[in-house]
């Protein structure tokens, strides 16, 4: 996009840009999504970035009435395999709160200070600016949804200190942590005792979402104990436990029917409804991002369906459902472990060795097991292969794992056929451009030919795992 086109997504109040870049402007100190419902700003006076992080540190602050922090991901990040698109991965998944700068720099292979450049000239801000940005949305969801203490509030978003925190959320929001909780919509107002006692979300999207679809197969590959699947098509509730770096946690997202279009064609966007259950409320930011990741809440529906509609066999389908996701994995190793085996092994191997939940809810009484557990326990055979890979870290699905580098460690694994290694590779690594051995994919349809063989299996044109 160039300035005039950005501008016009400004002007036209288009949300199909939401996430992918922001305007600040000048006169107002303020940057807002794309769809900000304000008066539109004179062109002069409006600056454009790449992140929102981008735009804080230019001494902007967010708009109170389109809350840009709670847009959706930009798409770019999951297409992406570079080093940019690998970083921004990890910072979502809450590394540099964990491991620091450092640590981020390690897991890309890159030094501290190549990281930073890179961020920096791309994104117009850091690594450690990015992560400020993210933690900031954390303290707003958990001040405006939970009746933690404030103190509790700074550590649990991530920060380092409370007056870290409070610096932040005056620059961010132009208001204190105390104002900024009193500010909640009344609607949403529904804040509990603390966040073990569920945490209310909103997880956003661009454009249309076909949640039956996604929810369908969740259902069928639903493994007992670690998952589960309530209710009647159109109003059903998926649940799943969480094994995240602090501690535990339980999660409810309802299906949400999708909003028909607008005779314009345009798609307002929206939202599945969520409830995390934690045991420790800093996991809040990285379970959010692996619920994104499981559900494709950030990927660009506009983009893939332009794409794949232009082939006249993909066509038909995707007119029959506008925005079809290519659903990733809460848990990219045990995604692994479960392309492999299969869902009732699976849930054997839950029974076995799973670690038992030490306060479950209804059906939901494990996590599934680790690799480092299931390497000792079943160490023969292409299981013990793929765990004791996961384990040493020789194979490594983690969001800022090279995904070419993960794909030819997956193949040297003996028992592991391409097949499975393409669905790891589609699944666990959220790769959207990838085809399977034996599916006549066009090389039209990159970079979505993920999201090609979901069309195809949803209609029943392909029958592969």
């Amino acid at each position: 996009m160039n300035e005039d086109t950005r501008y016009e997504a400004v002007r036209s109040r288009d949300g199909r840009f939401d996430g992918e870049f922001f305007f600040a402007v000048e006169t107002t100190g303020i940057y807002c999504r794309p769809s900000c419902p304000a008066v539109t700003p004179k062109r002069h006076n409006v600056r454009y970035f790449t992140t929102a992080a981008a735009a804080q540190g230019a001494g902007f602050r967010a708009c109170r009435r389109c809350r840009p922090d709670a847009v959706p991901g930009s798409a770019e990040w999951n297409v992406r395999a570079d080093v940019v698109g690998r970083a921004m991965r990890l910072i979502g998944d809450g590394v540099i709160d964990r491991e620091g700068v450092a640590g981020l720099a390690t897991r890309l292979g890159y030094s501290a200070r190549q990281v930073q450049r890179q961020l920096t000239a791309e994104l117009g801000a850091g690594p450690v600016a990015l992560a400020r940005a993210q933690r900031a949305h954390t303290a707003r969801v958990l001040l405006q949804s939970t009746g933690l203490p404030v103190t509790q509030v700074a550590f649990a978003a991530g920060f380092a200190s409370v007056r870290q925190f409070n610096d932040t959320v005056r620059t961010v929001y132009a208001a204190t942590p105390s104002e900024l909780r009193a500010a909640a919509p009344r609607t949403r107002h529904r804040r509990t005792a603390a966040p073990t006692a569920g945490i209310p979300l909103r997880l956003a999207h661009r454009g249309p979402y076909q949640a039956g679809p996604v929810f369908d197969l969740l259902q069928r590959e639903a493994v007992p104990g670690v998952e589960e699947v309530r209710g009647a098509p159109g109003g059903r509730t998926y649940r799943r436990t969480l094994r995240l770096p602090y501690g535990t946690g339980i999660v409810a997202v309802d299906e949400r029917p999708g909003v028909p279009q607008a005779a314009s064609g345009a798609h307002p966007g929206g939202w599945l409804e969520a409830r995390l259950h934690l045991t420790d409320p800093r996991d809040l930011t990285t379970a959010v991002q692996r619920l994104r990741r499981l559900f494709d809440l950030d990927a660009d529906p506009y983009a893939v369906d332009e794409r794949l509609g232009a082939d006249p066999r993909l066509a038909p389908l995707v007119a029959a459902r506008p925005g079809l996701r290519s659903p990733g994995a809460a848990d990219p190793e045990e995604a692994a472990v479960r392309a492999l085996l299969g869902r009732e092994d699976a849930a054997e191997l839950v029974e076995r060795y799973g670690k038992a939940l030490d306060a479950p809810c209804g059906t939901l009484t494990h996590l599934f097991p680790e690799p480092a557990v299931l390497s000792g326990a079943e160490p023969a055979g292409p299981l013990g292969a793929l765990a004791a890979a996961l384990a040493d870290g020789a194979v490594r699905l983690d969001p800022g794992a090279d995904r070419d580098e993960a794909h030819r460690a997956l193949l040297a694994l003996p028992g592991l056929d391409t097949v499975t290694v393409a669905v790891i590779r589609t699944r666990a690594l959220g790769d959207p451009d990838v085809a399977p051995p034996g599916v006549a994919a066009s090389d039209s349809w990159r970079p979505w030919r993920s999201y090609a063989v979901r069309h195809l299996l949803t209609a029943g044109e392909l029958d592969i795992r």
